[in-house]
């Protein structure tokens, strides 16, 4: 493609790996609750914790996983986590061949894929910052983040279609072998990769758990952007379950319909909007950008509380989810970009790592909260505080002062950190080059 930025072989393998997970985890997008559901027969207060507690459980269980991958090759840890998602998957077809699945086995089953999700992705932003020039690391987000939309758009849909012709394991499955794929991937991209040097003792203490919070909450950019996230990305998260009541319960939309609504306006607005992150970017610049996409993402959800039945109740849904992911779609690009360049390079990992969990967190508990409010009120009435909510949610991005003054002191450090690196490469013999990465293992 003409004007396409080319990011080397190396980039090339880590995106088809992201993007190949990307698209099964899309097919695999609610096969749990469907397996609960439809073979194990649960109910709604089942299925609502198979939700809720895999990925607050697997958040939990993530929280020593930071400091463990901060002083480690990243490629042999992203392939592990591959491998452990692909085989604890491999569990849930396997069990369901012999009669054996459980409701127990699925929840453990997602808790651990949550944990293994949390550390892959801290061990993938640190590598890719060492992978990518600071200058193109917008550029990378970007995407990954059409990646993900589009597998949003595609994956569902098309998990949907899979169960009803070859039964509830197949996107599981499909999921499983997305993961073994990933890893084939990661492994495919080769070069050597220093191991990162320990600060402190060798012994992971309990204090170095909290090493990513206090980092985080002593950064004054940092800080605004992490409680900003929890807040949209938890009420946005805990009105979607709502909106199902309210469209599949009580205004008489078809499930066909509702999940079309939704995976096409999403997936769209999320591929539109990353792909206007560059470009926005580089002619109002990236700070603005990120104080305005963060604002506007916050403005659209109140809608959905005047939903009614019918073409228009659709067509309504359809405009406020494109709108809404369109801004998320440019956002989010320049939210990870701007996270890994505020974060030094020894901490990126533990960083991610407790942003992960953290988000997580909020996402479980507000869901949970809004559930309560839903049964108490109603669930259009929850849906509107969620909206009034999200309105206020721009207070908690970064001031202006505090962005302008932190975006040149990440770009100083990275070019000291590049002439180190050369300098090093210099004057390094042959024979003291780094063991490739294979030795260690997955």
């Amino acid at each position: 493609m003409a004007g396409r930025r080319a990011l080397g072989r190396r980039f090339g393998w880590l995106w088809a790996s992201f993007a190949v997970s990307s698209y099964g985890t899309g097919l695999g997008f609610g096969a749990f609750p469907f397996m609960a559901i439809l073979v194990l027969h649960s109910g709604p207060t089942q299925v609502a914790v198979l939700a809720a507690s895999g990925r607050a459980v697997g958040a939990l269980v993530a929280v020593p996983l930071g400091p463990w991958v901060e002083f480690r090759r990243k490629r042999p840890v992203m392939i592990a986590m591959d491998l452990i998602r692909f085989g604890a998957l491999l569990t849930v077809p396997v069990a369901f061949a012999c009669g054996l699945l459980s409701f127990a086995q699925l929840l453990v089953v997602s808790i651990i894929v949550a944990a293994a999700n949390i550390a892959f992705n801290a061990a993938s932003g640190s590598y890719l910052k060492s992978l990518v020039p600071a200058e193109d690391l917008l550029v990378a987000n970007s995407r990954f983040e059409s990646t993900t939309w589009t597998s949003t758009m595609l994956g569902p849909p098309l998990g949907g279609a899979a169960i009803g012709l070859f039964g509830p394991v197949t996107t599981v499955v499909a999921d499983a072998v997305s993961y073994l794929l990933s890893a084939l991937g990661i492994r495919a991209i080769g070069g050597t990769e220093p191991r990162p040097e320990r600060t402190g003792g060798h012994r992971l203490r309990a204090g170095d758990l909290l090493d990513g919070w206090r980092y985080i909450l002593a950064h004054p950019t940092l800080r605004p952007l992490l409680l900003n996230a929890m807040t949209v990305n938890g009420l946005i998260m805990a009105a979607e379950p709502l909106l199902a009541v309210l469209l599949l319960g009580q205004l008489g939309f078809s499930p066909w319909q509702f999940a079309l609504v939704l995976a096409a306006s999403s997936g769209a607005g999320g591929f539109i909007g990353s792909r206007l992150a560059r470009p926005l970017a580089a002619r109002f610049g990236r700070r603005r950008v990120l104080r305005t996409s963060g604002t506007l993402r916050a403005c659209w959800p109140i809608g959905l509380a005047f939903v009614t039945p019918g073409l228009p109740g659709m067509l309504l849904v359809a405009a406020l989810q494109l709108a809404m992911v369109t801004c998320i779609g440019v956002f989010n690009p320049l939210l990870a970009t701007a996270r890994l360049e505020q974060t030094a390079p020894d901490r990126v990992a533990r960083t991610l790592t407790a942003w992960s969990i953290s988000t997580s967190a909020a996402i479980a508990a507000t869901t949970a909260l809004w559930g309560v409010l839903a049964a108490a009120t109603t669930p259009r009435t929850a849906i509107a505080v969620a909206g009034v909510l999200l309105l206020a949610s721009p207070l908690l991005l970064p001031r202006r002062g505090e962005t302008e003054r932190d975006e040149q002191e990440p770009r100083e450090g990275e070019l000291r950190e590049r002439g180190s690196r050369e300098r090093g490469s210099r004057e390094r013999p042959a024979a003291a080059a780094e063991v490739p990465d294979a030795v260690e293992g997955a």
